[in-house]
């Protein structure tokens, strides 16, 4: 059954299987301290650098959602706020979100059919870390990748971070610019929901150590502290990182996979205009290329 809604998305049919194996390996009553996780681990986090060009000096994080993500950025890597850029519901809500941590929690929202335009943003800005939701699942937009560039250009000793839970695993990021990314198993990646990804730079994690938070269960310098040695800091879903795996092992690098995902996306755009379907979206600048947002006519 397929519903028409942006997540969870439909399993890739190879997860069955996947299932099967991991039931029959014995995989599911792993210790998260023993060995075999940690050679999971490891080769994991190997192929999601391998396929999604992440960086190799960047950390991965296992996580349990993208939701989780934005707790951890607010208590680990803010001491003077976050600036928040957004046009829908998700990134109100991890601005909205910040703000029970951080009262310096600040936004700036633009229009839905608007291309973001980086003159909007203070100068000088006192904030810590610079939020921008990738793909907005609310609308079916996406931010342009030049804004990443232009703002990490305008505000170097920042942290930029990304929401990137509908665009992961499906859009190809400019790792470069970014600092922080998170997202959530569930979309691009074709998995059942219940594991998050946190990605991180080596100025995100210099930064967290500056700070040196260690109150809270999940204290960013914690999740460091334990990922050195390929761990968790808790017990973590064993079997979505066991399938993220597999997936990762039979998917092509993510230039290819962007690619047919953006023709994907202009072969439905183009079939819904002339179906009698108003698309949200006027300007095809913006429209996401995995989140598509329609209405029908009339």
């Amino acid at each position: 059954m397929i519903y028409f809604y942006p997540g969870p998305s439909k399993l890739y049919p190879e997860v069955r299987q996947y299932l099967t194996d991991a039931y029959d390996s014995g995989i599911l009553s792993m210790n998260h301290r023993s060995a075999e996780f940690v050679e999971l681990s490891k080769s994991t986090i190997y192929l999601l650098k391998e396929k999604l060009q992440i960086p190799q000096d960047y950390t991965i994080f296992f996580v349990s959602s993208a939701t989780e993500s934005w707790e951890i950025v607010a208590q680990s890597l803010i001491t003077k706020g976050s600036l928040h850029i957004f046009n829908g519901a998700f990134g109100q809500k991890w601005h909205e979100y910040t703000l029970k941590t951080h009262q310096e929690a600040n936004a700036i929202t633009f229009g839905e059919n608007e291309i973001f335009n980086t003159n909007l943003l203070p100068n000088p800005l006192l904030s810590d870390i610079i939020c921008f939701t990738h793909n907005e699942t609310s609308n079916g937009t996406q931010i342009l990748p030049n804004t990443f560039a232009t703002t990490a250009q305008k505000f170097p000793d920042k942290l930029i971070a990304l929401d990137a839970t509908s665009s992961l695993g499906g859009i190809n990021i400019d790792w470069q610019y970014i600092d922080l990314a998170m997202a959530s198993v569930q979309k691009c990646f074709g998995l059942p929901a219940g594991l998050g990804l946190m990605i991180c730079s080596p100025k995100a994690i210099t930064k967290a150590l500056l700070i040196g938070e260690r109150k809270r269960y999940n204290s960013l310098v914690f999740l460091y502290e334990n990922m050195k040695n390929w761990q968790t800091n808790y017990t973590p879903n064993v079997l979505n990182i066991y399938l993220l795996k597999r997936v990762l092992e039979n998917r092509p690098p993510i230039a290819q996979t962007h690619q047919l995902l953006q023709e994907r996306a202009n072969q439905w755009y183009d079939f819904l205009e002339k179906n009698g379907f108003d698309l949200l979206i006027k300007n095809s600048f913006v429209r996401s290329d995995t989140v598509i947002a329609t209405q029908r006519k009339g």
